[in-house]
Order: structure tokens, then C-alpha cells, then sequence
């Protein structure tokens, strides 16, 4: 193989090259990625982390509550009173019954959506879930505290088998079972989305009622999760996806993992302790995530990924691809930067990227088909390593810049 970095080196063969270290001069700056502050963010807050953070749009953020609604619930000291129109729901000191009773006045049998806005912060058990029904939004400005023992799928906000939900502003702390909880739905969209949590998984989106059916249509604006004892941010067997920014703090497992995952585009995901002392990653693939039939077309786009710090950075298995990572930002990761094992057609910083620290690696294992059709190029990586092992099959390494750091990787 041509000892040329900033060349193509292209390989099909199963032999091993020699190891060999490449020293660079240059020095790399790596850009601080800075937590937000702790504390519930207000919609100002949520307002300027989208503006920074977000894909721009034509449409400016609306405020919370300023559009109009159905029902609503308010609270006023220690009362939470409901009401739809002149009519008064629920008076009394429970925020869930209070925001039930508002969810539950809407149109029966509606075809078109209608809105319930909170205004106010309380608490909810963590054994307990606001259902929405099809055709719904709710828009929370404040916060909702999740106290107790979790129990199994019960979420803040849940929706089963439903059309046309939305939920543009949500503020949560505690520790829930989930705190966004979508099985079997079409047409969802989360708007701006705050947990900061003392455990649970941030928000699971699947299609588990029945497998055979995806979950379709799925939009999230913007997530800051943190503190999670699982994921940050979950989908399985969801055709359809759109994410603005998830921004994943301390979280336990992944901050993005997408999972038989079909037609989905990411903007940023920006991971900080995701995974630590696990395998998991800032964003992770699995479980066959972006296989249309039986092949890979490139149906999973994602802009950039931030990630310091945790598990790993990125992190594709099972049989995942088609997918595209324009941009990596990935440094001292506790485990692999990236690791891509048992994936075909991903395509890692064709517009570039840097990784510093942990390394590299392609590689597979013998119960699936091997790895290949992997591209790595327009990398700067430094105190780190590539690393292909086993040998893979289609691997194109491109104009990466490697400093202080091996390249272990198979010959032509």
C-alpha cells in the first residue's frame, strides 16, 4: 500500500500491513464543548440554544403559549384548575388530573388537531403517564418534577397508537421511567425538549405494538437531555426522522441511538460523558438501523458529531449503514472514537473532522457479514490510531492527516 496520506488508499484483500507511525507537526485545536448551566431551561433558554445549535429556518420559535388553544391547565399557588372554554374541568392541587382533565375535553373522534397549553410547574409520579390521543398537542411552559418508583413504560408524556401528536415545549426533571414515550404513531413532532434527570431514558420512540408497522413521520426539534440512567434520545423501527440538535450530557448509555432506523436526517449531535465506561456511544447505530430490504442505500444523514469524553463517539454495529456523518468532533473518549463493526456503506467526514486520543477502528465479527464499503476521509487524527481488524472489504481511507498516531490497517 502507498504509504500516502493524503492520497487514496483503497483495499479489497484479507492481508495485514505492517504498522507504521506518522508523526506530524502541526498543532491540532480542539474546541471546548461547554455544558449547559443545570437548572430548567425557560423557552428564552430553549429559544437561543435552537438559534445557536439548530438547522436555521425560514420560522421564527413561537414562545410558549402565545399560539392559540382548546384547553388549558393553570396553576395559581398551590391550585391547578382546568378549563375548556367557560367551563371549568378541575380544581384542585394535582397537576396530572389537571392536565388529564384539559387533554380529555378536546373534540371526541377528531380529525384535525387541537391544543392543550400548562401554564405552571408541579410534580407527577414516576408510576403514572399523561396519555395523548391522536390529534393532540400539548405545549408545557414549566416544569414537571417526576417523584417515586418508576414503573414499566410509563412515561410523562405518552402516546400509543396515534396520529398527529405534537409536543412543542416540555421541561422535565426527576427520574421517570421515560420521559417521552411514542409506540406505533405517525406524524410526531417534539418541539423544544428539556430533561434534566436523575435518572430513566430521555425519550424512546418505537414500534413495538406491532413490528410490522414503523413508526412514520417522526420530527424532533431540539433535546438537551442529562443524567439519564439508559439513552438520551432512542428510536426503533421508525421510518421517517428528523432531528435538529440533540445535546446529551452525563447520560448513562448513548445520547442518540437509532435502531432500525430508516430515512432519517440529523443535524448535530453533541455528546459530553455519554457512555461512560460502556461501549455506547454519542451516537450509536444498530439492530440493522438504515436497511432498506437488503442493502444499505444512503438513507441516514447526519450533519455532525460532537463528542467528549463518555464511551465511545461513534459507534455503528448489527448489521447498520447507509449513512453519511459529514462532520466528527471526537476527543478522549474512554473507549474507541469511532468504532464501525459489521457495517456496510457509512461514509465518515467527507466534509472533515478531527479525532484526538482514542482510536479508530473497523473491524467484525464472525456472526454477521463482514464489514465493507466504509470510507474515512478528510480526517485530522492525532495521538490516536486507524485500526482495521479484522480486514475489511471495500475500506477507502482519504486524505486523512495523522499525527503522532498509527496506521494499522490491511494491505492491497
Amino acid at each position: 500500500m502507498a504509504n500516502n496520506l493524503a492520497g487514496t488508499a483503497r483495499r479489497s484483500s484479507r492481508r495485514r500491513g505492517l504498522p507504521f507511525l506518522v508523526a506530524g507537526l502541526v498543532a491540532l485545536a480542539t474546541a471546548a464543548v461547554v455544558p449547559a448551566a443545570p437548572g430548567t431551561a425557560t423557552a428564552d433558554t430553549l429559544a437561543r440554544t435552537t438559534a445557536d445549535a439548530a438547522p436555521k429556518t425560514a420560522t421564527a420559535l413561537q414562545a410558549c403559549g402565545d399560539g392559540s388553544y382548546h384547553a388549558e391547565a393553570v396553576q395559581n399557588g398551590g391550585t391547578w384548575t382546568a378549563r375548556n372554554g367557560g367551563t371549568t374541568l378541575y380544581t384542585g392541587p394535582d397537576m396530572l388530573e389537571a392536565m388529564r382533565s384539559a387533554v380529555g375535553s378536546l373534540t371526541p373522534g377528531r380529525t384535525s388537531r387541537q391544543n392543550v397549553v400548562v401554564r405552571g410547574s408541579g410534580t407527577m409520579s414516576a408510576g403514572s403517564s399523561l396519555d395523548l390521543p391522536s390529534h393532540t398537542s400539548l405545549e408545557v411552559c414549566g416544569s414537571i418534577n417526576v417523584t417515586g418508583t418508576p414503573r414499566g413504560d410509563h412515561a410523562v408524556v405518552r402516546a400509543r397508537n396515534v396520529t398527529d401528536i405534537a409536543v412543542p415545549y416540555l421541561n422535565v426533571t426527576g427520574a421517570p421511567y421515560f420521559g417521552i414515550f411514542v409506540r406505533n404513531g405517525t406524524g410526531v413532532h417534539l418541539g423544544q425538549i428539556d430533561m434534566r434527570l436523575s435518572g430513566g431514558l430521555g425519550i424512546r420512540i418505537d414500534n413495538h405494538s406491532d413490528r410490522n408497522v414503523r413508526t412514520r413521520d417522526v420530527r424532533i426539534d431540539n433535546v438537551y437531555v442529562s443524567g439519564t440512567n439508559n439513552h438520551g434520545v432512542e428510536t426503533y423501527g421508525v421510518d421517517g426522522l428528523t432531528v435538529g440538535t440533540v445535546t446529551a450530557r452525563n447520560t448513562a448509555y448513548s445520547g442518540l441511538l437509532l435502531n432500525d432506523t430508516i430515512n432519517a436526517e440529523v443535524g448535530r449531535v453533541d455528546g459530553q460523558g455519554t457512555g461512560t465506561g460502556t461501549g455506547y456511544a454519542a451516537f450509536r447505530m444498530a439492530n440493522r438501523n438504515g436497511r432498506i430490504g437488503d442493502s444499505y442505500p444512503t438513507n441516514i444523514r447526519v450533519g455532525e458529531v460532537i463528542a467528549r469524553g463518555g464511551g465511545r463517539g461513534i459507534f455503528c454495529v448489527s448489521e447498520s449503514g447507509g449513512a453519511v456523518i459529514d462532520r466528527v468532533d471526537i476527543a478522549d473518549t474512554g473507549n474507541n472514537a469511532i468504532l464501525i463493526e459489521n457495517c456496510y456503506n457509512v461514509n465518515i467526514a467527507p466534509q472533515g473532522g478531527t479525532v484526538t486520543g482514542s482510536d479508530i477502528r473497523i473491524a467484525a465479527r464472525s456472526e454477521f457479514p463482514n464489514t465493507s464499503d466504509i470510507t474515512l476521509q478528510n480526517l485530522t487524527v492525532r495521538d490516536s490510531a486507524i485500526n482495521e481488524n479484522p480486514c475489511g472489504e471495500r475500506i477507502t481511507l482519504r486524505n486523512n492527516n495523522l499525527i503522532n498516531s498509527e496506521l494499522n490497517v490491511c494491505s492491497e
